[in-house]
């Protein structure tokens, strides 16, 4: 375990093993800065996908981070909590976060990816790195206190992983949601699978998420796509019977596929889960 002290807030690494990865994943925990002196309080926790992107411009794919750092520094009026961002697989990231395998021949064979691994990375996730935080932090960890954000796929792997462990996650920030690449099976699971009645269900998407690599990916209007597949979400749920005022939809004008939009909203979904 190394501890590197960013100017605001400790921040601890860890490598964990993956069993279906040849090398440890790199976890980080995002402390709160007081968290050596009140030995007794205890903290919810927001785990987070693409850890790469989530703490340091510098890292991260666009160049732009989530900027949290800040955003806990200037928000005082939101209560202390532990984040944990969780690497990528890297060049294997879109099949770690497609809980489906791709059906298309010309899918896999055009862009080297099956697919599939979600729901081993899900399990991971679940049975590994939450009850090693548990154990080394001083956590509270309920499934009210637990919460699960993520974006693009990350977004996709987020509301499946909701779905999956209705007792693990509290509430889900759903960014960008990229459902479409396996839309079907998407909504048709999230149909079968209900939520559990009281999580929260924050679901972000702009009008302009276009961008030449999904193009390239996929024969259709991707700016429509991603609306379409974050309604389809939010009309499922409420299908469901899920409550509406446990969800907060919200489509934004002119806002693109990018962190600085998610870093935007993302004080908007912390305040979604903490109210009451």
């Amino acid at each position: 375990m190394k501890n590197s002290m960013s100017y605001y807030l400790p921040i601890m690494s860890h490598y964990i093993d993956v069993p279906y990865d040849d090398k440890p994943r790199r976890v980080r925990v995002l402390l709160p800065r007081d968290y050596d002196m009140n030995v007794e309080e205890t903290y919810p926790v927001v785990y987070m996908h693409d850890g790469q992107n989530v703490f340091y411009s510098k890292e991260s794919y666009s160049g732009y981070s989530w900027k949290l750092i800040p955003l806990i520094k200037n928000n005082l009026e939101l209560p202390k909590m532990i984040i944990v961002g969780m690497d990528n697989a890297e060049e294997d990231r879109l099949d770690e976060y497609t809980p489906w395998p791709f059906e298309s021949e010309e899918e896999v064979a055009s862009h080297g990816h099956l697919g599939g691994m979600g729901m081993a990375y899900g399990e991971w996730v679940v049975e590994t790195v939450k009850p090693f935080i548990d154990k080394y932090y001083r956590t509270k960890p309920e499934r009210e206190n637990t919460l699960l954000a993520g974006s693009s796929l990350g977004g996709l792997i987020t509301a499946y992983m909701g779905a999956a462990y209705p007792e693990v996650f509290g509430s889900l920030g759903v960014f960008s949601l990229a459902s479409w690449l396996s839309e079907e099976a998407f909504l048709s699971f999230i149909h079968q699978q209900p939520l559990h009645p009281d999580t929260k269900v924050y679901i972000q998407v702009g009008t302009e998420e276009g961008n030449e690599a999904d193009e390239a990916f996929a024969n259709k209007n991707i700016n429509q796509a991603y609306i379409d597949s974050s309604l389809w979400y939010y009309q499922t749920l409420l299908r469901q019977g899920h409550q509406m005022d446990k969800i907060w939809l919200r489509i934004l004008a002119d806002e693109h596929h990018f962190e600085k939009y998610w870093a935007d909203h993302f004080g908007e979904y912390l305040m979604f889960h903490f109210s009451n």
